[in-house]
């Protein structure tokens, strides 16, 4: 049965207490369970200030067969941050400005960029999966989306892993496979009817919202929109066309990370989790309410809300 964590952004001590509460022990540097294992949804990196730690507790519980891991939109960054664009000397496949190295720069610090650690977690990063579908239940960082699932299936081998020759098209903005992989690693975007649009924190006039992808029944633009607090009034009370929302099978418990959800963990539906409670936020603006979150699985069709543990 299986333990599965939310984004941890590299709060390694927080990590440890989560471990410790759920019953494992840490045996010749492997944390380890004598019936379970761990399922970490990604996101890895980037904030915290114990970076290099977090990644080295669930590497070693991945490879000592302890733990199962998928990609977050974080670790696919950093591998394009790391590697160079074959097509354009001196330049990489996630372009060096300042926005992406202001996100990326406190692991950076913290890793020694370009060093032989550096280049050991971005190996490691390139061998997790985007998604898992195993007996029982899935996972995937953000959005189950079997359409972009099948757009990405000749990029990936047979455990769902970026295929090498792959990351150069996957790092190519506005095209169909790069729209797919942001829709796994960052949530479904859909279009605002024609005319509207709402400008971003950064004050750029957006046409697309992100979605709360998972809700199914009366729902509107603006009920469903993923956007700044003040940009909420901009979005049209009208509804959203069935066919634009992919809905869930619901035949397995899915779980996913990255919303940056507060309050107290409660599945989004009956099928479906998330995992990230802002453990990151909470620190980083001095609120206690960020939490790191687990679901305990014990072969469950519908999910339990008594089966979420956290540390604070």
């Amino acid at each position: 049965m299986f333990d599965l964590i939310g984004d941890i952004h590299g709060y390694a001590t927080p990590l440890k207490r989560l471990l410790v509460k759920l019953g494992y022990q840490e045996r010749q540097g492997v944390w380890s369970h004598p019936e379970r294992r761990v399922i970490y949804l990604g996101d890895f990196v980037d904030r915290g200030p114990e970076q290099v730690e977090t990644v080295h507790v669930a590497q070693t519980m991945v490879e000592n067969g302890q733990a199962l891991a998928v990609m977050g939109n974080h670790e696919f960054n950093a591998v394009a941050w790391a590697s160079e664009d074959p097509d354009i000397p001196g330049e990489h496949l996630r372009r060096h400005n300042d926005k992406h190295r202001r996100q990326h720069q406190l692991y950076l610090e913290q890793v020694g960029e370009g060093s032989a650690l550096h280049r050991d977690h971005i190996d490691w990063f390139k061998t997790l999966p985007l998604y898992l579908d195993l007996e029982g239940l899935r996972v995937v960082h953000a959005c189950w989306h079997r359409p972009s699932l099948d757009q990405l299936a000749d990029y990936l081998d047979d455990r769902q892993r970026i295929l090498p020759v792959a990351w150069r098209t996957l790092t190519r903005e506005r095209t169909p496979a790069y729209d797919a992989l942001e829709t796994l690693l960052k949530g479904l975007e859909v279009p605002l009817p024609t005319g509207i649009e709402f400008n971003d924190k950064d004050g750029n006039p957006r046409r697309l919202i992100r979605t709360r992808w998972w809700e199914l029944e009366g729902i509107t633009y603006r009920d469903l929109a993923m956007v700044p607090a003040e940009a909420i009034e901009e979005i049209p009370h009208v509804p959203i066309p069935e066919d634009v929302l992919p809905g869930y099978e619901g035949d397995k418990p899915l779980f996913v990370g990255h919303y940056w959800l507060t309050g107290i963990p409660e599945p989004l539906t009956p099928h479906i989790a998330c995992l990230d409670y802002s453990i990151a936020a909470g620190h980083a603006h001095g609120d206690s309410d960020g939490k790191l979150c687990a679901y305990r699985w014990d072969g469950e069709a519908e999910l339990d809300a008594g089966k979420f543990v956290w540390v604070e």
